[in-house]
């Protein structure tokens, strides 16, 4: 669906986007992840026609979005960070006007404003000036207008930011239903966004990509987690013997007890817990817990900071 090759970017001496390249498959929902100034919204509007970049190729359902742009905007629903509403329009107004800018065949009006409507849950909320609803129900109507020409690549630009809880989970439910009929991809700075929505992530800091996976893929690490009853003569000496054993930390549990970090080399597939199990059950050690560490997204996520 998407296929971007060595895009860069510059405003004046500021590098907004330095080469950068990725792919996303028909039916995913990929979250491009990165800090405040890190290129996501550049990248977006390179990819809505709306900028053009200083170099690099971007293809969009196999159209080319900088010779094709008009056709690409025609296959994309984009719902901007500040959504272009108007207070003074009722919410079926709005709508009616975006589906002629849109150039929606009239005859056809009536059933994609009935998609839209009952797909953001706006059925109630028509006649309502877009100026009279709450800030989660604007987001809605912006969602509504992005849906309306039923786009095969659906972008939201920080679609969350500024609700309260309740209504971050109201949209949260409303992309995964959108996800059945578009692609969709996700840009935030909000790490739980990425993890309760996305598929896949596209960390993006200081204009180039530092990391592109699944979140399993992210999550999956060589290292062990062994918490013992009580403390224990030679455990460190006797896991640092251990093949494919870099380094052991230790520390304590939540409720006291030792634990034992234990940090594998990084060999494709490898898995500690076996050999921590058989050196701990020889040793006779007192294992409360062994299991495998999960590093979580915002772990990634400042490895990725501290080292750039």
């Amino acid at each position: 669906m998407i296929d971007v090759t060595d895009v860069a970017k510059s405003y004046g001496p500021v590098e907004a986007l330095r080469g950068i390249s990725f792919s996303i498959s028909r039916g995913e929902i990929v979250g491009l992840l990165g800090p405040n100034g890190a290129g996501k919204t550049t990248a977006i509007k390179i990819l809505t026609g709306y900028l053009h970049p200083d170099q690099g190729t971007v293809v969009v359902n196999d159209l080319d979005v900088l010779t094709r742009t008009r056709e690409v905007q025609a296959e994309i629903g984009y719902l901007p960070e500040s959504a272009p509403l108007y207070p003074e329009l009722s919410v079926q107004g709005y709508l009616r006007m975006i589906a002629e800018l849109r150039q929606i065949p009239e005859e056809e009006h009536l059933t994609r404003l009935s998609e839209a409507v009952y797909a953001t849950g706006l059925a109630n909320h028509l006649v309502r000036p877009i100026g009279e609803l709450s800030k989660g129900f604007r987001q809605r109507v912006g969602l509504a207008q992005a849906i309306l020409n039923r786009p095969k690549l659906l972008i939201l630009d920080e679609p969350t930011i500024g609700l309260d809880p309740t209504q971050i989970v109201e949209i949260r439910r409303l992309v995964k239903r959108l996800a059945k009929d578009s692609t969709i991809l996700f840009s935030t700075h909000i790490l739980s966004e990425v993890e309760a929505l996305c598929d896949r992530v596209i960390i993006l800091m200081n204009g180039q990509i530092k990391a592109d996976a699944h979140l399993s893929e992210l999550a999956a690490s060589p290292d062990a987690i062994l918490v013992l009853d009580s403390p224990t003569v030679g455990v460190d000496q006797g896991l640092r013997n251990l093949s494919g054993v870099k380094d052991v930390k230790r520390s304590k549990s939540p409720g006291g007890y030792p634990l034992y970090r234990v940090l594998g080399s990084g060999d494709e597939g490898a898995d500690l817990c076996p050999a921590v199990y058989g050196v701990a059950r020889d040793e006779g050690w007192p294992v409360r817990e062994l299991r495998p560490d999960v590093r979580t997204l915002e772990m990634v996520f400042n490895e990725l900071a501290m080292a750039a």
